[in-house]
């Protein structure tokens, strides 16, 4: 390492952020290639893989087939998924998983050795394979961490906050990050992969951690890249409710794989909420269960889970986390129904990619959830998230092997590099964030409508202009001030992210997967494609009073 000013300086041939299932499979993907791997979480397992508990999807059953995997992701999409894409994904993913299993992921089996395969919502076939029941995503995490420590060319650095991606001539030249004892660090790099995953927590329900705050999209938005189809948000049904206010603090999610196994969702008379509402019933995709729970209870009426169907037919082994956070909040789900409700889960939207996670500035790459790569569509079928994340993690890994071969020598100018000032006060953020989440919830939740985005659109503005971006937290010199960096940034992320998804809301004028406006309930044939945004679009985008008047032109509110 050297120091410019109060910035140390230090090379490294390709910066990955972001330690879950996609960050650590790209890094351990990429090996020899000498990686540092960055998380702003102070141990290196954190993020939306850690909490993951329905399983991977991958067509290994004897009936089953890559063409029918494909399939069902595609009517999950609603028109906009990648056919080749999901194909591809299908047909590499059985490979992926296969790598992962003989690495030591301890995947259930049947007692004849088969795999337990279990099936989800929207699946045609039994095809989810899990790993100690509801635990895959921890038990997968554990087992890329595990092979991440035994390899040499992966450096992992938690409690280092990236901040900032740095691009000269048009291509990415480093990252400005920010270590809790180190301080700032200007990682000198022509190969960046964005790994960071979600944004749940721009909405106060969500099931996403604390950390997912939109880093990766916000970075890349600043930077200058192309976004695609952030108007698409998926809430998960059945997300558990506390006896308490939540307070806006994560909500426990109960895995689709219990619908799967024979849970029911019913309400306080005991009767089907789905019967009447698609013909899947239980089983119909995430957006149609979701919308129905949420009518239900925007009447006033709770709506529960009944999982004890599940457990008579699993048994309680199937679903150790799902029993352990019911019981954990106060119920006995062996004896009584658990209220639900839907939550913020996961966004089929993020920064645009090409088949091999290429974004629009050369040198920056995205793997995971932060990517919109055009499989997911409008709305990502169950268990493919985690499949996703294998799948383009290698074909980045890959893909910047190839680049590295090709790339010329690059030239370097760290005097335009500047961290924020430090004037910002700490306790000014946790009101301006609550603000910014009860807007996206009230505006920009299950049910859209064209007026109120547009409400949301001004509002967002307005507060985001009362965050000067130019100015950061005090202290930064010890453990609190990198706990005030940290809320800084997230916030600044969460703002852009939000005024962005408020943006493509309100310009996607018909409902379409996860995205339902209720002004315009139907698909519409010229809006069967994605829709690309850039943070210019923000500059030049129209008041949100005129944004109604064009609404109501068309006839839409």
């Amino acid at each position: 390492m050297t120091s410019r000013s109060d910035v140390i300086v230090q090379a490294a041939p390709v910066v990955v952020v972001g330690s879950g299932a996609a960050g650590l499979a790209c890094a351990l993907a990429l090996a020899p290639t000498p990686v540092t791997l960055l998380t702003k979480t102070p141990l290196p397992d954190g993020g939306s893989s850690l909490l993951a508990q329905g399983g991977i999807a991958a067509a290994l059953g004897p009936e089953d087939s890559p063409e029918r995997h494909a399939a069902d992701t595609l009517a999950a999409g609603d028109g906009l998924s990648d056919p080749q894409g999901a194909l591809d994904l299908a047909v590499e993913g059985i490979d992926a998983l296969g790598s992962v299993i003989a690495a030591g992921l301890p995947v259930d089996r049947e007692a004849d050795g088969r795999l337990a395969l279990g099936r989800e919502a929207a699946h045609s076939q039994a095809r989810i394979v899990h790993a100690g029941g509801d635990a895959i995503g921890r038990n997968l995490v554990a087992t890329l961490l595990a092979r991440a420590a035994a390899t040499p060319s992966v450096r992992l650095r938690p409690a280092t906050l990236a901040v900032d991606l740095v691009v000269e001539a048009g291509r990415i030249a480093g990252l400005l990050a920010y270590h809790r004892r180190w301080g700032w660090i200007l990682y000198r790099t022509p190969a960046v992969v964005l790994a960071t995953g979600g944004l749940g927590v721009l909405w106060r329900e969500t099931t996403n951690p604390a950390e997912a705050t939109g880093d990766g999209l916000a970075m890349a938005a600043r930077a200058g890249a192309r976004l695609s189809d952030l108007e698409f948000m998926q809430f998960h049904p059945t997300a558990l409710l506390p006896k308490e206010d939540a307070g806006g603090a994560r909500l426990p999610l109960l895995t689709e794989a219990l619908r799967g196994a024979g849970a029911r969702l019913i309400d306080r008379e005991g009767r089907p909420v789905m019967r009447d509402s698609h013909p899947l019933g239980d089983l119909a995709p995430r957006d149609a269960v979701a919308r129905a729970i949420w009518r239900r209870r925007a009447a006033g009426d709770e709506v529960y889970l009944d999982l004890r169907p599940a457990l008579a037919a699993r048994g309680p082994s199937a679903f150790p986390q799902a029993l352990s956070l019911c019981r954990d909040a106060g119920y006995d789900p062996m004896s009584e129904p658990v209220p639900v409700a839907p939550a913020a889960h996961y966004h089929m939207g993020g920064v645009a990619t090409d088949a091999v996670g290429r974004s629009s500035i050369p040198g920056l790459w995205a793997c995971g959830e932060v990517a919109a790569t055009g499989v997911h569509g409008a709305n990502r079928l169950a268990s493919n998230s985690l499949l996703e994340a294998l799948v383009f993690a290698e074909r980045v890994a890959e893909n910047l092997r190839r680049a590295a071969r090709q790339a010329r020598p690059q030239t370097w100018a760290p005097a335009r590099i500047s961290p924020p000032s430090v004037t910002w006060a700490s306790e000014m953020m946790p009101p301006a964030r609550d603000r910014l989440r009860a807007l996206m919830s009230h505006h920009v939740g299950i049910l859209r409508q064209g007026s109120g985005l547009a409400a949301a659109t001004e509002a967002l503005e307005e507060l985001e202009a009362r965050f000067d971006l130019r100015t950061g937290p005090r202290k930064q010199g010890d453990r609190a001030g990198f706990e005030d960096l940290r809320s800084w940034c997230e916030l600044r992320n969460l703002l852009l992210a939000g005024r962005l998804i408020a943006l493509a809301a309100l310009r996607r004028a018909e409902s379409r997967g996860a995205h339902f406006r209720s002004d315009a309930p139907r698909r519409r044939g010229d809006w069967a494609r994605h829709q690309s945004l850039t943070a210019a679009d923000l500059r030049h985008s129209p008041l949100a009073a005129q944004s109604v008047q064009s609404a109501a032109r068309e006839g839409l509110t």
